[in-house]
């Protein structure tokens, strides 16, 4: 769905439409419509606009030209009608439709047709010689310089490629648009419609919606699958109206797109995340040089608010679901509380070390690569720990805390993410300690016998069932525990995103996409 205001938008940047319409056939050849008595001339299309001084430069010579009784000379002025002086005949092109139907780039473009309607060649700027050969006048312009280059059209100004192609183009959206009323407010309009998840949404005009189709190079109907829950087929267009809505610039949609083709991988159980009545939603790990080129937050504050790229990208993730696949809460999304991450949960690592492997390089990528990884998650449960100078000491900190994950008597049901300060990293690299190293020391420090956490023990009801007794376990399935690094250099403060309690095979692992 679109909305149509884009009235308003496009007569900031064109005028309206003229009288003078142009048919698509005398976009070719401006011509054909002339006299029987002039069919034996030379028919040419000049191009100019006033506010370019090489337009200003060659008045004469257009003027010379017009008056030339062996060639036919059509001049459409993109800025100024008046322009050239005391010429008549001058066609407004004011709203660009002649200059953009031509793909007019520079001014002044002279463009020679042939009879049969065709364009046979153009230059553009001054060089009097070749104007000279082109027109086969050999004394045009003998007064004036030599050269000079020509100015940039106004098909070319920032932000018009899309004005034109929604106006003149053919170029139309295959999503339905939706018509409000004179007095309708437009971000009223986008609540009522059930578009929002609770925040404002930027209103999805077409024109936004192509801008930001220009962020990939990929088809607008390109189908890269069905969203869940119903399994509405989704395209790049849905994928970059949504994408508009939560606020995100062009350069943002490949990673968005790279979000939901992981999101729809089957290891990541989309469906049943969202039928869970537990906490969880997607976390979005971002690695890679994306981060850096689109800006990302992986320093201070990294996973709270500030940073347009963070926040809009993962939200852009929850609307599609939403308005795509109808997962919306209190219909099939069940959730008892959530968490404030269903809103946008995404955050960019810290690489700066480059003897830490990146959670993409744990997955299989290297670190040229840009990745996005999907975890179905819940909220930040924090560890502090200012005392622990070793990586034994730290790591044995680290375990404590993981124990506590969905419940510290069960063990196997949820996945997490630890997530290393880049403080608590310093120690562990001053003691010599990789990412793996870290990861091995976690596993041994979580083994605990079953006896501590069956059902009962302890005096606490909830826990293992009885058949793990006489059992070793570990918290974690095999990869299960994830590490990542982000936030600011100074606070030992460390972190735990827990899983959603049917991890593995039963319900959802992490999942990677490479952009």
């Amino acid at each position: 769905m679109v909305l149509s205001t884009e009235k308003h938008q496009l007569e900031q940047l064109l005028p309206a439409k003229t009288e003078h319409k142009l048919s698509v056939t005398n976009h070719r050849n401006p011509f054909l419509n002339q006299d029987t008595a002039n069919n034996n001339s030379t028919h040419y299309a000049l191009v100019v606009k006033k506010d370019c001084p090489t337009c200003a430069l060659i008045e004469p010579v257009i003027k010379s030209l017009a008056d030339h009784s062996a060639l036919s000379l059509k001049v459409y002025v993109q800025d100024d009608p008046s322009f050239p002086a005391n010429l008549s005949g001058v066609i407004d092109d004011s709203t660009l439709e002649y200059s953009y139907q031509q793909g007019i780039e520079i001014v002044p473009t002279l463009i020679r047709f042939k009879d049969n309607s065709e364009e046979e060649s153009r230059i553009f700027g001054w060089e009097k010689k070749q104007w000279q050969s082109f027109t086969g006048i050999d004394k045009l312009g003998a007064e004036l310089i030599e050269f000079k280059p020509g100015c940039g059209s106004k098909t070319q100004d920032p932000g018009m490629e899309e004005v034109l192609a929604l106006r003149f183009g053919g170029q139309g959206l295959q999503a339905r648009t939706v018509e409000l009323a004179e007095a309708e407010d437009i971000m009223e309009a986008c609540y009522d419609r059930g578009w929002s998840d609770g925040l404002p949404v930027v209103p999805p005009t077409p024109l936004r919606v192509m801008r930001m189709l220009k962020g990939c190079s990929r088809d607008a109907a390109e189908i890269i699958g069905n969203v869940p829950p119903d399994n509405v087929p989704c395209s790049i267009e849905k994928i970059a109206i949504n994408a508009v809505m939560a606020g995100c610039k062009p350069e943002y949609l490949p990673l968005v797109i790279a979000s939901v083709e992981a999101a729809l991988q089957d290891r990541f159980c989309m469906h049943g995340l969202l039928c869970t009545t537990y906490f969880s939603s997607p976390v979005m790990v971002v690695s890679g040089p994306i981060t850096k080129q689109i800006g990302m937050n992986s320093g201070l504050n990294a996973l709270g608010q500030g940073n347009r790229a963070n926040a809009t990208i993962g939200r852009a993730l929850q609307l599609l679901i939403r308005n795509v696949g109808g997962g919306v809460p209190g219909g099939i999304d069940r959730a008892t509380m959530g968490n404030p991450g269903k809103y946008t949960y995404c955050f960019a690592e810290d690489e700066s070390d480059e003897d830490w492997a990146s959670l993409a390089m744990d997955r299989g990528f290297e670190r040229r690569d840009s990745v996005v990884s999907l975890f179905a998650g819940d909220g930040l449960q924090a560890i502090l720990d200012q005392q622990s100078r070793t990586a034994a000491s730290l790591a044995k900190s680290m375990a404590l805390s993981l124990r506590s994950v969905a419940h510290s008597k069960l063990f196997g049901l949820a996945d997490a993410i630890l997530v290393v300060c880049p403080e608590h990293r310093r120690v562990f690299r001053e003691s010599g300690w990789s990412k793996e190293d870290l990861r091995k020391a976690l596993y041994e420090e979580l083994m605990t016998p079953g006896s501590e956490i069956i059902r009962g023990a302890a005096g606490i009801a909830e826990g293992m069932p009885k058949k793990f007794k006489d059992k070793i376990l570990n918290k974690f399935r095999d990869d299960g525990l994830h590490i990542v690094t982000t936030g600011g250099t100074a606070g030992m403060f460390s972190a735990i995103i827990g899983g959603w309690v049917a991890a593995g095979e039963r319900g959802s692992q992490i999942v990677s996409q490479k952009l």
